[in-house]
């Protein structure tokens, strides 16, 4: 599988193509290439923003206009938030990323254009493209920084591989309560509860007693945190006495 192609286009700083450079590693990616950039090329501003991706920098091909850059792709997307008069597929950035690893998969090449900051992609760049990319951000601030844009694109092209759950709990030294432990600190509750005159009117008292048990098995308290929850309620016993009178 090839990774995509990054192609900045006649980008105007270098703090933006470093910028660009960093999210691209950021997700593995590593293809860049540069056409026309405003203030040359190498651009040490480029360099020192990359902080760590300069490797991307020195691999990245230097082109004089997008036909060149774009000779060997064998499908190109390009980025742009604003409407187009052509007839194009327009895509979420999910969905590119989604058909640009199925082409991907098949041996393609695919690049993805993005344009200068000031402006973006002319309407040239884009009638060179054969899909459009547009990113649903708000219509009446569409504009994104290149390394933004950049690094929407490799977060969806590694997400498209990436098995990740939504939702993880970090396990690490975590040690959940058992049945028994979440039993004994509902008692101890309870227990103070009763002393403190909580379950009133009596008649009331074991439907509370039900929802105070229902609350105390829904919540996943670790061992820990069941050790803590005890310390409190003896903390306070110990400062009020056992009867519930505070101590003088």
């Amino acid at each position: 599988m090839i990774d995509p192609t990054m192609i900045l286009v006649r980008p105007q700083m270098g703090e933006n193509i470093g910028a660009a450079a960093r999210a691209m590693l950021n997700f593995g990616l590593t293809r860049m290439r540069v056409v026309g950039p405003r203030d040359g090329w190498p651009n040490p501003k480029a360099v020192a923003m990359a902080s760590g991706a300069g490797r991307v920098l020195d691999n990245a091909g230097l082109f004089d206009d997008v036909p060149a850059a774009i000779a060997d792709c064998d499908f190109v997307f390009a980025t742009t938030a604003r409407g187009r008069e052509l007839t194009k597929p327009i895509m979420t950035p999910e969905r590119a990323m989604d058909y640009a690893r199925a082409l991907s998969a098949e041996g393609k090449r695919v690049g993805i254009l993005f344009g200068p900051e000031r402006a973006g992609l002319e309407n040239e760049d884009v009638v060179l493209a054969n899909a459009i990319v547009t990113v649903p951000v708000n219509p009446e601030f569409p504009s994104l920084n290149l390394g933004q844009c950049v690094l929407l694109m490799g977060y969806e092209w590694a997400r498209q591989k990436a098995e990740v759950a939504p939702e993880v709990v970090n396990f690490a030294r975590t040690e959940y309560a058992q049945a028994h432990e979440i039993e004994a600190l509902a008692r101890h509750f309870e227990e103070r509860l009763e002393l403190a005159g909580f379950f009133f009117p009596e008649a009331k008292a074991p439907g509370m007693k039900v929802s105070l048990r229902n609350m105390w098995s829904r919540l996943p308290l670790t061992t820990a945190e069941v050790r803590t929850f005890h310390g409190m309620l003896r903390q306070i016993a110990f400062k009020l006495g056992e009867g519930g009178q505070k101590k003088t």
